[in-house]
């Protein structure tokens, strides 16, 4: 787990106290150097996200992260609050870059 990674878990830890954080590293899934910190897929349940919609959530999610934003390249979140996520929410996978060496 990289120190990236571990800033973005505990940012967010500290502002939603979530039931469950998912952090994934998708750097690997994309055209830059092994080891990288630059793509994250973050799954996040929180009752803090009753009755707000899923725009204000990411919009939450961005204000959390504010000061480690502009050291990855992309963010692909979602959001959940308790009940929704009991209700076997689909997360879909991300895509490998296009440009992807293999």
């Amino acid at each position: 787990m990289g120190t990236i990674e571990n800033t973005i878990k505990d940012l967010l830890i500290n502002t939603f106290d979530p039931s469950m954080l998912y952090v994934i590293n998708e750097s690997n899934m994309h055209n830059v150097p092994v080891g990288s910190e630059s793509h994250f897929k973050v799954v996040i349940v929180s009752n803090n996200f009753t009755d707000i919609k899923n725009i204000q959530r990411h919009q939450e999610v961005y204000k959390a992260l504010k000061d480690v934003m502009n050291s990855i390249h992309a963010l692909s979140i979602h959001t959940y609050n308790e009940s929704e996520y009991l209700n076997n929410p689909q997360i879909i996978d991300s895509p490998n870059c296009v440009n992807k060496k293999k």
